[in-house]
């Protein structure tokens, strides 16, 4: 049965990389007809925090990555102590009692020395009934797995033959007590005791994995198939981090890219399909998934492709529906019609931008007549206008759609003289030099207001 997992720690909001772990996860297992787990790792008590735990679940929901089953750290404390105990038992890990001081000094003569620092056994050797007594006591402890020398080798799904010789790891350390695991002794254990087959996670945790695998040899257990994702990488190559710019997933719905853009995107980083499509389904992505194809080098996060993707998925969207989600970023006063919708919809890369493109519709700015002349020269320009406003008033109120509103003022206008009368229209209706076309003005306004406006141009131009 293959079950895979996604452990996140509640101690920020849930990031784009964390959703790319996500996803490969929740297709590897849908491809396979498996098991995704989730599991919160919360068990840092002074980071963890109950919004970003909150946040995860939301925006697992809104992306339609739900999980087939879900565990909290916090509740499995028991496992953990059991699995310590029976380790200390059976002598193949024990109470280390060394203090910082005696830590560090220790360090620093092997960096003298030339030698990788690592913890050279001090307390390995105290008796089992004597370090039990100096627990009971209350003197500060840790417990240490003993590390057998010798090379640890794996085969990682994405990187091939991985190896690292144990004997720089010295003992490592996996708990500060007996009631808190440290994360590499409790991820292992979560992963024994919920059947993970296999673990599909980011590059940074490959350090972490010698650890663990020296654990599953001491708890006697077969360690799950690994496979470490690529870095996601900002356009200048640097790691993306979230330090820097926006990587909270929560930051891009609020500025309108589309849960299913946003998958599409997230899944193109790193893994490619073996055509050259670029838009795909959910199924589509479930059926074409192949870790296989998944690249070593580093991702790169480009926010231009992620804007084009997203403008496909809007594109498509029906009217109605993209009206409702534009009103979610525009101020509720604002009443949009369908003419508006169809105007904006080619030039939105997000919802968020509808604002920006829409408020031509609901404010009229201050300008300068100048403005109002072609190329800077009064061409008749109040003439023009005057007759524009006339074969507007002309127009049937059940007829103000764009087409007959295209028609009706494209008859109007010399094929020589396109410049000289479009332009102060187009000015006069939006007050800017940039703007969608007169016709998209005319009817996403609407009779009376556009005439409304033509009169304020022409008052301009009388003063």
């Amino acid at each position: 049965m293959i079950r895979v997992r996604m452990a996140p720690s509640p101690t920020g909001y849930f990031h784009i990389g964390s959703v790319r772990t996500t996803l490969y996860n929740w297709l590897f297992a849908k491809k396979n007809k498996g098991v995704f787990v989730l599991r919160i790792e919360d068990t840092d008590k002074e980071r963890n925090r109950k919004e970003f735990e909150e946040d995860i679940l939301k925006n697992l929901d809104i992306l339609d990555l739900k999980p087939d089953e879900m565990y909290r750290q916090s509740e499995r404390t028991d496992f953990y102590t059991n699995h310590l105990k029976k380790l200390i038992e059976e002598d193949k890990a024990y109470y280390c009692f060394c203090t910082k001081e005696e830590l560090e000094k220790e360090r620093k003569v092997m960096e003298e020395k030339g030698m990788a620092p690592k913890y050279g056994g001090k307390c390995a050797s105290i008796d089992k009934k004597e370090a039990e007594k100096r627990v009971e006591s209350g003197e500060a402890y840790v417990i240490r797995l003993r590390v057998p020398e010798g090379k640890i080798a794996f085969k990682d799904m994405i990187r091939g033959e991985v190896e690292f010789d144990a004997g720089l790891m010295g003992d490592v350390i996996i708990a500060r007590n007996l009631e808190e695991p440290l994360y590499n002794f409790s991820v292992v254990i979560d992963d024994i005791l919920m059947k993970i087959s296999h673990v599909i996670r980011g590059e940074e945790h490959l350090p972490n994995t010698p650890k663990q695998l020296v654990i599953y040899n001491a708890l006697n257990a077969n360690p799950p198939l690994f496979a470490h994702l690529p870095l996601l990488l900002n356009k200048d190559r640097s790691k993306m981090s979230k330090r820097y710019g926006d990587v909270a997933v929560k930051d891009y719905l609020e500025r309108g890219y589309l849960p299913e853009a946003l998958i599409n995107f997230v899944a193109l980083l790193g893994w490619h399909p073996q055509g050259n499509q670029e838009i795909f389904s959910r199924e589509e992505l479930i059926n074409e998934f192949d870790i296989e194809r998944v690249q070593k080098a580093g991702a790169v996060f480009d926010i231009e492709k992620l804007n084009w993707i997203n403008r496909q998925y809007i594109v498509n969207l029906p009217e109605q529906a993209l009206t409702e989600k534009i009103k979610e970023h525009i101020p509720e006063e604002w009443k949009i019609n369908p003419a508006m919708v169809r105007a904006i919809k080619p030039r939105l890369d997000k919802i968020g931008d509808a604002k920006e493109l829409l408020v031509v519709y609901f404010e009229l700015p201050e300008y300068e007549k100048e403005l109002l002349f072609w190329k800077g020269e009064d061409r008749n320009t109040k003439s023009i206008l005057e007759k524009l406003a006339a074969g507007i008033n002309d127009i049937e109120d059940g007829k103000f759609d764009l087409e007959n509103v295209t028609e009706k003022i494209t008859a109007l206008v010399p094929d020589d003289k396109k410049g000289d009368y479009l332009w102060p229209l187009r000015v006069s209706l939006s007050g800017s030099k940039t703007s969608p076309t007169p016709f998209e003005l005319l009817a996403g306004l609407g009779k009376e207001e556009s005439l409304r406006r033509i009169r304020i141009a022409i008052g301009k131009l009388n003063e």
